[in-house]
């Protein structure tokens, strides 16, 4: 469902996939080749959400509130992305949860069921983990190219062929 709010309509680039069982409502603008899964919900209505070209949001995720994802970002499966940035190359993990001005550096991983709190920092290419996140490791180098490359493959295959059955 795309909806506008308050006059506020999602901006959805020509060559991204939007699953009809989203929810996109108000200030959000979806870029090139990015992808948006079943039951995800972007709900900008108290702050803009940028989806960054070639990202992709998994199934069940929620993004709200002056979240800004640049490109080629993945957030797992049913993870919450609230009022924060996320660097390009980066990737939240399935069920983590990135607070409000907490900050994903450049090819960073943010562990599955992790929590980033309030303000954090987080660095670039180090892995974080736990609740609060904390740095495990440093990463040696892009770990997310793959991913990035089948979702948007897989977002494309979806928006040609996905022919819908009542």
């Amino acid at each position: 469902m795309i909806r506008t709010v308050d006059g506020l309509e999602p901006q959805i680039a020509d060559s991204a996939y939007v699953d009809e069982t989203a929810v996109v409502i108000g200030d959000v603008v979806i870029e090139e080749e990015a992808s948006i899964w079943p039951n995800t919900t972007l709900r900008g209505d108290h702050g803009q959400i940028v989806v960054g070209e070639r990202s992709n949001i998994q199934d069940n995720a929620v993004l709200h509130e002056d979240a800004v994802l640049e490109p080629e970002v993945t957030v797992g499966h049913s993870a919450i992305v609230h009022a924060c940035t996320v660097e390009s190359g980066a990737l939240v993990g399935m069920n983590a949860v990135v607070l409000d001005d907490a900050h994903v550096g450049e090819g960073a991983i943010v562990g599955a069921g992790s929590v980033v709190t309030e303000g954090t920092e987080v660095p670039p290419e180090t892995l974080v983990v736990g609740s609060p996140a904390e740095v495990k490791t440093e990463l040696d180098g892009p770990v997310t190219e793959s991913t990035i490359d089948h979702y948007a493959k897989l977002g494309s295959t979806y928006a040609e062929t996905g022919d819908r059955i009542d």
